[in-house]
């Protein structure tokens, strides 16, 4: 059965954030492989009122956005409202003549919170995608946590990146039975262990010192000020260490100016926002992969890093327990600096099987999570009027 899907989300490339979402990009590329996908992606008022930084394309499906407005620092509680209230105002005509057999949605909330009352005016099911703090931080808050439990309660199906999401969202109100857990997979083509000397000269790092890496949105919640706190403890231990910052955010000069007080600027090397095709060189090119966030599912950099045959230190929050076993990398305690410099350091003491690691990392395929993807979505269509009666 071939279906056509209309996926709704804040997560995709955009032409103001042609990086954003990258793991999503790859799922529904592959999704449109099988079936007529069209991705509607949401986009911030304040971020459209900016220039466009790139083109946008997409293989194997058809891409949109719409503006999102709302009202900013207050009203969080309205957000999914207003984002029905934008999506409808710019895109109705589109929807309805375009008779989809399913929604997508990727975000709980406002994205599957309003996606769920628009798949209830166009009459079909919806399938709510979950990935970490979008329950894990959203839902903590009485009125949204309401929309949430009442969306997922109401979804035909909801997917979870990991194991302890899918605990969350069955917590929260969406029947056992319905909820499956589905692995964001790896693209091989793009990351594979290799020769590290090489991939450093591409990138003009230093051959022998080494190279803590960290990739993602420099943002507090990523833990990105936690790893800077910790890395003089590393330069005490080993002098001619780097750190990178892969990734852009808002906490861009609070890493250069406490990089500055600590005395460690010169060690320091905030390379800006890098193209997800690029990123392998990066993770090859590393003795290790930081990412010592505070809440996730499961972060496709942890996955790709493996992929890599590069280790990894990470908190043990969320899914990451789950993919990182003790061959391939350490967690740490969330916010515990001493922990997470202790664990820097014996991460670059030690020798590691790179390959092993990789192995490990293999057992994530994007074809497998694609296929059980679509899976879902056929059984959610096919149990439609079922899944009608149940809800009335």
């Amino acid at each position: 059965m071939r279906l056509r899907v209309l996926v709704l989300t804040n997560l995709f490339p955009t032409p103001w954030d042609p990086l954003r979402g990258a793991f999503n990009r790859q799922q529904f590329e592959r999704l449109g492989q099988h079936h007529d996908v069209d991705v509607l992606t949401a986009v911030d008022f304040r971020e459209r009122m900016g220039a466009a930084k790139a083109e946008v394309t997409a293989d194997n499906l058809r891409t949109d956005h719409f503006t999102f407005y709302y009202l900013p620092r207050i009203g969080r509680p309205l957000h999914a409202l207003c984002w029905l209230l934008s999506l409808l105002a710019q895109r109705r005509r589109q929807l309805r003549a375009a008779n989809y057999d399913c929604v997508l949605a990727s975000w709980a909330y406002p994205d599957a919170v309003a996606a769920g009352w628009l798949a209830r005016r166009l009459g079909v099911p919806y399938v709510v995608k979950v990935h970490g703090s979008d329950l894990n931080v959203q839902a903590n808050h009485v009125l949204r946590r309401v929309q949430i439990r009442s969306a997922l309660r109401g979804a035909a199906a909801v997917v979870a990146v990991s194991q302890a999401l899918a605990g969350k969202a069955a917590a929260l109100g969406a029947p056992t039975g319905q909820v499956h857990v589905l692995y964001n997979g790896v693209d091989p083509a793009l990351f594979s262990p290799g020769p590290r000397q090489d991939a450093r000269q591409r990138l003009g790092l230093p051959a022998e010192a080494p190279v803590l890496l960290y990739v993602g949105n420099l943002k507090d919640s990523k833990g990105c000020l936690d790893l800077l706190e910790a890395f003089p403890a590393v330069l005490a231990a080993h002098p001619d260490a780097r750190l990178v910052y892969v990734g852009s955010g808002p906490c861009r000069q609070a890493l250069l100016d406490r990089a500055t007080a600590l005395g460690c600027i010169g060690q320091l090397q905030l390379a800006g926002a890098a193209p997800h095709e690029a990123l392998g060189d990066w993770f090859r090119a590393a003795s290790l992969l930081c990412l010592p966030s505070h809440n996730e599912g499961v972060p496709n950099v942890v996955l790709e890093a493996m992929s890599c045959g590069t280790p990894v230190v990470a908190t043990r929050v969320g899914g990451i327990p789950e993919v990182l076993p003790a061959l391939a990398g350490l967690l740490v305690p969330v916010r515990d600096c001493a922990a997470l410099s202790a664990a820097l350091n014996e991460v670059l003491q030690r020798a590691w099987d790179s390959d092993a690691i990789a192995r490990q990392a293999s057992a994530f395929r994007w074809e497998d999570n694609v296929n059980r993807l679509a899976g879902i979505l056929c059984e959610a269509v096919a149990g439609a009027p079922a899944a009608a009666r149940a809800a009335a």
